[in-house]
């Protein structure tokens, strides 16, 4: 086999039947340059014979079989035998469309400035597909440019993890991927952003999102909403407020509430939170005055940060016009936040 142009870095852990669908998949593809790492984290659905009988047709594929040690380690093994100058993230039970890595390469040979290639994505089967995660995949595939990506980072996760291409020297730099209480997915790309990582995407359905009820983002707990709000703050107070920037939290509801919690507990600067509700407005917050938005611009100097803490798209994009309407610029004066 000629060197790969690709790495594909496929963790396995109990797929069942869907792991004969990714395989096929990546069978399709219209660059064949490209070898796939896969590290069973110790299967016991029948997957590990799956991935040694694909080894035996094809000689880019590449099995590692491990006892059960998690997602972290089971992709930090993969990582370390990845030798393609790209590594595409994939999961087991997922499918990549027939020209996802010709679209990908492409899109890194014309922005060679670019770090991180994904897609737009599509969860599978429809039916099965929760109001929540179809409003997730909306949002998701809305974000297609590096400014829209980056800007919107500490909403949600922006970027689908196994639908990127990675360049293997930006892994390494990051020193990939670490265990912490929350999403490793998460903390990887807010450690990319962090470091000036630019991603972006080609704006074509390139990768299908299965939907099932054994789902990890399901299971786990490093996927609740506790620890995504952490994980935000935490890279919030060591990015956009490190420099000890004072803090306006606009929204005294659920997700201001929540936000701000974890940003006290750090020592964040919380000044004043904003809210409409006439019913909220001169009372307090967590010791902090609720005023209303004819009061924020008193408070905006130079070293403060709005965070636009509202659960609702609808209201992000309402806050958002409203602080542009006061010269403030998303992703610099001012974050959403949810």
């Amino acid at each position: 086999m000629s060197e790969p142009l690709v790495s594909v870095l496929l963790p396995v852990r109990d797929p069942g039947p869907y792991l004969q669908d990714c395989v096929a998949s990546l069978g399709r593809q219209t660059v064949e340059e490209y070898e796939v790492v896969a590290v069973d984290d110790g299967s016991t659905d029948g997957s590990a014979k799956v991935l040694d009988d694909w080894a035996a047709q094809d000689d880019r594929v590449k099995v590692v079989h491990r006892s059960h040690s998690g997602l972290v380690e089971t992709l930090n093994t993969g990582l370390e035998l990845c030798k393609a100058p790209f590594v595409a993230r994939m999961d087991a039970d997922d499918i990549s469309h027939p020209k996802r890595f010709e679209l990908q390469l492409a899109e890194f040979e014309e922005l060679p400035w670019v770090g991180v290639v994904s897609s737009m994505v599509r969860h599978f089967p429809w039916h099965g597909v929760g109001e929540g995660y179809r409003v997730y995949e909306e949002w998701l595939n809305s974000l297609l440019t590096p400014e829209q990506i980056s800007c919107q980072r500490f909403v949600e996760s922006p970027v689908p993890h196994p639908s990127a291409m990675v360049r293997r020297e930006v892994y390494q730099s990051a020193g990939g991927y670490r265990d912490e209480t929350w999403a490793e997915d998460f903390d990887f790309w807010l450690r990319l952003f962090e470091a000036g990582v630019t991603m972006t995407k080609v704006e074509k359905y390139l990768y299908f999102w299965r939907e099932h009820a054994e789902r990890l983002t399901r299971v786990d707990s490093r996927y609740s909403v506790e620890n995504f709000l952490r994980c935000k703050a935490k890279y919030l107070l060591s990015g956009p407020l490190a420099d000890g920037q004072r803090v306006v939290i606009w929204g005294a509801g659920q997700t201001g509430r929540r936000i701000s919690k974890h940003l006290l507990r750090d020592r964040a600067q919380v000044e004043a939170f904003v809210d409409i509700d006439p019913e909220k407005i001169g009372g307090t917050l967590r010791g902090k005055p609720i005023i209303d938005f004819d009061q924020l611009p008193s408070l905006i100097d130079k070293d403060t940060v709005v965070l636009a803490a509202v659960g609702s798209r609808g209201a992000r994009a309402l806050i958002r016009e409203q602080l542009r309407g006061i010269g403030l610029r998303e992703g610099r004066e001012f974050w959403c936040v949810a």
